[in-house]
């Protein structure tokens, strides 16, 4: 199910960290994407064109447009070769450039993207993206986009990576063991529950995927595995619940405001 991530639609997160990098597995997802005959678009914003390019197929290398923000994204060697509209006018502009069929759009990475465009903008830019029924320059809808997003999440705080969370139907964790990668994958389908599985790889050389095993898939009746119910109570610096004697001393109280039946005696004497 890993290989045919990016057939799945909408926006894919590739969560990846200091010990398990994502861009071999965002290279892995393009490759499956040029076999089944699909547009690749790439916005390159952390490595070289030639360097994003190494390691692929001639035929894969001829189905990616590379967009390159890495060279020169601010355009300070004046050379008329900047983007136009810098980086959010290259996103807004990716989709409507596509060709007829089914596009993927990989995004190296959305790391870069965040430390350099106010977050609300990149969301908005990646869910007018991501969006199933857009359409092209042409004003024909595009059949089918995938946006794949490699994010480097230890660079982010909880707020940017909460807000790219809610926009994904799909999320990526790379993490593992004994130096064997698994990917940590939860799937977001409209009117489905979550479903949450692990699936064990590895990546060779030509960037196929080598898969090694997988967990049983699972519904998740939870948004986020990762997020874990908060009890309310825990930092209290007062007990809300009693024992049985103590709710024995506490009815036998008798408030201030409370009349016994003595003094609701003297009282209709007097």
């Amino acid at each position: 199910m890993l290989e045919s991530l990016s057939g799945h639609g909408g926006l894919v997160l590739l969560r990846d960290s200091v010990e398990w990098e994502g861009r071999s597995l965002l290279k892995a997802l393009i490759r499956q994407a040029a076999l089944r005959g699909e547009q690749i678009q790439v916005l390159g914003c952390e490595v070289s064109e030639e360097e994003f390019r190494e390691g692929f197929d001639p035929a894969t290398n001829s189905q990616l447009v590379y967009h390159d923000l890495f060279q020169d994204p601010l355009n300070w060697s004046n050379t008329g070769e900047a983007l136009p509209g810098g980086a959010l006018g290259v996103l807004r502009a990716m989709r409507r450039r596509a060709g007829p069929g089914p596009v993927t759009i990989a995004l190296d990475s959305l790391s870069w993207l965040l430390l350099h465009l106010p977050c609300t903008a990149l969301c908005q830019a990646l869910h007018a993206l991501s969006r199933q029924d857009s359409h092209r320059d042409d004003s024909s809808p595009v059949e089918h986009v995938c946006v794949l997003g490699l994010l480097h999440e230890e660079l982010h705080g909880r707020g940017p990576l909460e807000a790219l969370s809610s926009l994904a139907q799909t999320e990526v964790t790379l993490s593992g063991t004994g130096g064997q990668a698994s990917a940590h994958i939860l799937y977001r389908r409209p009117q489905h529950r979550l479903t949450h599985k692990i699936q064990w790889f590895s990546i060779l050389p030509d960037f196929s995927l080598d898969l090694q095993g997988e967990s049983p898939l699972k519904s998740q009746p939870h948004p986020d595995p990762r997020t874990h119910p908060v009890d309310p109570t825990t930092h209290l610096t007062f007990n809300l619940h009693l024992s049985e004697k103590e709710k024995e001393v506490k009815d036998s109280l008798t408030l201030p405001f409370q009349f016994s039946s003595e003094n609701k005696l003297s009282c209709a004497v007097a």
